[in-house]
């Protein structure tokens, strides 16, 4: 069993966008446990970057100092070019960048919601589903708690810490260039 959480993390929240009220009620439940280091709608003006700059911008401004990545998985984040990228960054060691830990929370809006050790991992970003193996795996993944419940998803967030340097990550998948649009039946494609 991990040790019992005695800082608060600083954490960074990637999601699908149309998840933005489990994300904003995510922030607020935790409340003073966490320090939120998200990127939100509009810190970043993408328009005419190139995709290397952005992905750096991500990893750089907001990612560089977060010790614990939030994957919040609604039935779409599978698809998602930015949250790909955004755990992809996550988990890769740097000079400039120590690496995440990386916890899943599957949203109530998902078809898996409640089925978590029958979770389908086409359903999950490709990259989170290459971490994760069940309970012995780099990634966690819970379902989101109904009732809430602060202190056990601040637990979850110091497991997913303290697992950072103890199970080396799988980040070889190549990153999304586009958002991925087919039924995930037929592979993950671009």
């Amino acid at each position: 069993m991990a040790k019992k959480q005695t800082t608060k993390h600083k954490v960074f929240i990637s999601f699908h966008e149309k998840d933005i009220k489990y994300k904003e009620d995510f922030v607020r439940m935790m409340g003073k446990r966490i320090v939120d280091r998200s990127v939100d709608t509009g810190n970043i003006d993408d328009t005419g970057l190139k995709t290397a700059t952005v992905r750096q911008k991500i990893r750089d401004e907001y990612i560089r100092d977060a010790t614990v990545t939030i994957v919040l998985i609604g039935p779409r984040t599978w698809q998602r070019r930015h949250v790909d990228w955004e755990i992809g960054s996550s988990i890769r060691k740097t000079r400039k960048n120590p690496r995440c830990g990386l916890l899943g929370i599957v949203l109530p809006n998902h078809p898996n919601h409640g089925k978590r050790k029958n979770l389908d991992p086409h359903l999950i970003p490709p990259r989170l589903a290459d971490n994760w193996t069940g309970d012995d795996s780099y990634a966690l993944i819970y379902d989101w708690p109904e009732p809430w419940a602060p202190a056990q998803v601040a637990e979850w967030i110091h497991r997913a810490f303290v697992r950072r340097d103890g199970i080396p990550p799988n980040n070889s998948r190549s990153p999304f260039a586009l958002n991925r649009t087919r039924d995930y039946k037929k592979g993950w494609q671009n």
